[in-house]
């Protein structure tokens, strides 16, 4: 009763807050200079391919990968000065880099199954979120106090891919810390939704899901400790997938994760077109995708599907928008036409505590007893820990170096402390998504209460991430697909779940609903 009656102060006092700042950032942002305004379409036929077939164009010399890469150039440079997406590039090298493909490709003489095999994305742009480390990028994930920190080598994952024929672009706008729905920070600035440029991109993987849904790019990297890749990925139309937890290596990425927080963490590919997704993700895992069935063919008609309309009444959450339940049953709907099989309705009460799963799973020490880091020391990072109430005092008065999100989730991480009950819920969620799920099961649930806020109202549906932050805390494999646009243009979607390991089903019932649904739409087109 104590901690409910805390917990509820806590809430009330956040909420108090946020509603009286609220007004104050809508009226500094009321006049933006792009509000109003619209991304162009797209004209250059090059940015409507996927990398898979970009790929097998350069590799056939029926395209070279320097018109492929200055395509891309020539897309961010037309859209980044209104969406913000793309926080540094290396335009000059890439292209540097795209002749020697051409070169190479001229030089070779083992065919174009050889190169292939060796180079399966050879000569295709690639995108990265601003908090993994490409070398001599910046990698401040997104904090004043890295100002000018530059990348020594190339995260694992960017590794892989460049190792594959890849070609980097720049890197992406994140949220500070990465710990935020809305992609913004005091160092950027901030990230715009390529469909409407008043509504969010998402965090904390916000521009790479902006720059793709833009056609700024065509794969990307993101990563996903409570949604970072879907969420994005949801509000910009595109395909993002949470990898099965230890399958994709996490190092070399801001903020360095502690405590058990990595069981929670998946690196993952972001794209525009479902058929990149299975091939990224065989690069990305490394020696680790023999770990999972990636080239197994899947009969979806002989998959068992399930449907998960929301996550009951969980407290402080908003209830999902009649645009998005009425996406998902129009899947439901075309599942059991098209493949003639039944999908499920099924329900858990125990998700109505996700909030509470999440944060205490965040909250574990490591094995050796040693504490996750707080955000307050978070956020001071190089330097000393942060006092949120003087930083929220000198926001309020446009001193501080952090955003009004992230003092206020400094705040409400130092207010609020979830029950240990909440370890027991997990435990018995655990067992009830394996035995529901097994190895050919796939699970339909929202991947938000709504489609894209407008900028800064995120700070008053924070509980809403529970939809996407409940899977990080289960460890199952989610593909967040595109399911069109609603009635103001924002995009739907739904998230595809699966039992761990098996990230092909997720993948392959994406490639299928981007046949049904017509996957990614541009967002300039009339």
């Amino acid at each position: 009763m104590a901690h409910s009656l805390a917990q509820r102060l806590a809430e009330l006092l956040y909420k108090a807050v946020t509603g009286a700042l609220l007004w104050l950032l809508c009226l500094l942002t009321s006049k933006s200079p792009v509000s109003g305004k619209k991304l162009p379409p797209v004209q250059q036929p090059l940015l409507l391919e996927s990398a898979t077939q970009l790929a097998r164009k350069i590799r056939r010399k029926e395209v070279s990968s320097v018109e492929v890469v200055q395509a891309y150039i020539d897309r961010i440079q037309e859209v980044n000065p209104l969406i913000n997406a793309m926080v540094q590039e290396r335009f000059s090298l890439a292209l540097q880099e795209a002749a020697q493909v051409d070169k190479l490709i001229e030089e070779e003489t083992g065919g174009e199954d050889v190169l292939e095999d060796r180079l399966p994305l050879l000569g295709v742009p690639l995108s990265v979120k601003e908090s993994f480390a490409v070398q001599g990028m910046a990698q401040t994930a997104g904090s004043v106090a890295r100002r000018g920190r530059l990348a020594a080598v190339d995260a694992p994952a960017v590794a892989l891919l460049k190792r594959a024929g890849a070609i980097p672009l720049g890197v992406t706008n994140v949220p500070e810390q990465c710990m935020w729905i809305e992609s913004h920070n005091h160092l950027y600035g901030m990230t715009r939704n390529p469909y409407n440029l008043d509504r969010v991109a998402g965090g904390s993987s916000g521009g790479e899901g902006s720059i793709l849904g833009s056609a700024g790019s065509v794969i990307g990297v993101g990563s996903d400790i409570g949604g970072s890749i879907r969420l994005p990925s949801f509000f910009c139309g595109i395909f993002g997938h949470k990898t099965t937890p230890g399958i994709v290596s996490n190092e070399n990425q801001l903020p360095p994760f502690s405590g058990r927080q990595e069981e929670l963490l998946s690196t993952g590919p972001m794209c525009r077109y479902a058929e990149d997704l299975l091939p990224m993700l065989k690069i990305m895992a490394g020696t680790n995708a023999d770990k999972l069935s990636l080239n197994k063919k899947v009969d979806l008609k002989k998959l068992r599907f399930f449907t998960l309309p929301n996550c009951g009444e969980a407290l402080y959450t908003s209830p999902v928008s009649e645009d998005l339940k009425q996406a998902q049953r129009k899947v439901v709907k075309w599942l059991e036409a098209d493949l003639g099989v039944k999908v499920e309705e099924v329900n858990f009460p125990e998700l109505k505590h996700s909030y509470d799963m999440w944060f205490i799973s965040m909250s574990i020490p490591d094995h050796e007893g040693k504490a996750p880091e707080s955000f307050e020391n978070l956020l001071g990072e190089p330097g000393a820990p942060v006092w949120p109430l003087w930083e929220l005092l000198k926001a309020v008065v446009g001193k501080s170096d952090h955003t009004m999100a992230a003092i206020l989730y400094a705040l409400l991480s130092k207010m609020v402390s979830p029950p240990l009950s909440a370890l027991n819920i997990r435990e018995k969620l655990h067992e009830d998504f394996a035995q529901l799920l097994g190895t050919d099961g796939v699970l339909l649930y929202p991947t938000f209460t709504r489609v894209a806020p407008k900028h800064h109202h995120a700070l008053f549906i924070i509980y809403d991430l529970i939809y996407t932050a409940i899977f990080n805390v289960l460890g199952l494999p989610v593909t967040q697909c595109p399911l069109g646009l609603n009635e103001e243009g924002l995009p739907l979607g739904v998230q595809v779940v699966a039992g761990k390991l098996q990230d092909h089903l997720t993948i392959q019932t994406a490639i299928y609903l981007e046949k049904a649904f017509g996957g990614w739409r541009d967002p300039g087109a009339k």
